[in-house]
């Protein structure tokens, strides 16, 4: 079987756990703790970061960028990047959105502060990065809303993967509470779609030491 070494809070690690649930794919998990610098997950992918799938016949596919092109060439259906050029661009786009800019200025200012630190005992949470956090994930809800509005789903009329890709990001703020769904309904009903696919309930089943989700985080119907 395949395995993939994944963190419970690395949205593009949650990214690739929902490709594999959407494509029916089986695979291990294996909770790997990165700050730990571990000999043997270096030999697998010298840049020591998480996701990182491993085939039955040894081989390791590191990013999740590259993994996710892999199994989408390689796996199979549904196709989670659209057929028209156009909506392909831009699935990739919003991918390259939520996984540069919303994980820059949202996820390393919140989930990396309240949560990573505390798991790794790295040091205290910064406040001021907790602030530039807060006011951030506020205006990319709001375009999460002003897409979901304009479009069925996020990249056109089709679930793709820039839903993943943000659906991760967002659930990981979900489960440490800092994801403000009041700031836009449209936002809040798209997300309630995404989770409600039978690939995202192991997400939602997720546990952590320590960490205490929201009643509404496994909540279908929040």
């Amino acid at each position: 079987m395949r395995r993939l070494y994944h963190l419970t809070l690395c949205p593009r690690s949650r990214k690739i756990r929902l490709v594999l649930g959407e494509k029916r794919l089986e695979a291990e998990l294996i909770e790997e703790k990165t700050w730990e610098k571990r000999t043997d997950f270096l030999r697998l992918n010298p840049a020591g970061d998480v996701p990182v799938l491993v085939e039955p016949d040894g081989r390791a596919l590191c990013d999740s960028a590259a993994i996710f092109e892999y199994l989408e060439e390689t796996g199979p259906e549904p196709r989670l990047l659209p057929s028209d050029p156009i909506d392909r661009a831009e699935a990739r786009r919003l991918v390259g959105w939520f996984d540069g800019k919303f994980n820059a200025e949202v996820t390393e200012n919140l989930v990396a502060e309240r949560a990573i630190k505390r798991l790794s005992r790295s040091g205290y949470p910064d406040s001021g990065k907790i602030k530039a956090g807060a006011r951030a994930v506020k205006q990319h809800v709001e375009y999460v809303g002003w897409l979901a509005e304009r479009r069925r789903w996020l990249a056109g009329d089709a679930l793709s993967i820039a839903d993943f890709a943000a659906a991760a990001h967002l659930s990981c703020l979900d489960f440490i509470g800092d994801a403000p769904w009041e700031v836009s309904d449209p936002a809040k009903e798209w997300y309630a779609r995404v989770k409600s696919r039978p690939a995202f309930r192991p997400l939602l089943s997720d546990h952590l030491p320590g960490f205490s989700p929201p009643d509404h985080y496994a909540d279908l119907d929040f």
